[in-house]
């Protein structure tokens, strides 16, 4: 064993003197390579962090429209568009009113929530049915790829 320490020390001494080593240009051409691979998987993450987004945005407009039905089983209407989501929060006044409206709302704490680029949602409803919006990462109406509007109907 020590025989095998005594000549890799010896080997990597004789590299060490003999000055060899990568040239600039082959330190640059790797350097290129790392960089270009880095681009590749950068944006491999970023659009996984997209598509994360938007599946998360699906999912919160479930829950959400979970809530409006709670509300519908207890008031006999979805909140209009004037009432707004913030029926689930506080017992809407004006309008149509719910008598048996739950004491605490349909959404534990005093906020509604976001999308997960910090925009409202949009909230349409006639009373029988509802739609819920999300203008995606631009927060404007329309939009293609990354902008692209999201949205749940319930007929």
């Amino acid at each position: 064993m020590f025989t095998l320490l005594k000549n890799c020390s010896k080997d990597f001494t004789k590299f060490v003197k003999s000055g060899a080593g990568f040239s600039l240009i082959e330190i640059l051409v790797a350097l290129t390579l790392l960089a270009l691979a880095g681009t590749f998987v950068a944006g491999k993450i970023f659009d996984s962090l997209y598509e994360g987004q938007r599946s998360s945005t699906k999912i919160q407009m479930q829950n959400l429209a979970g809530r409006l039905k709670e509300f519908r089983r207890h008031c006999n209407f979805y909140p209009t568009t004037d009432q707004g989501l913030d029926a689930l929060i506080t017992k809407p006044s004006g309008g149509r009113e719910c008598k048996r409206y739950a004491p605490n709302g349909y959404i534990d704490g005093d906020q509604l929530p976001t999308d997960p680029w910090d925009n409202d949602f949009v909230y349409e409803s006639d009373g029988k049915t509802f739609n819920i919006a999300s203008y995606g990462r631009d927060g404007e109406e329309g939009g293609d790829g990354q902008d692209e509007d999201i949205s749940f109907k319930k007929k």
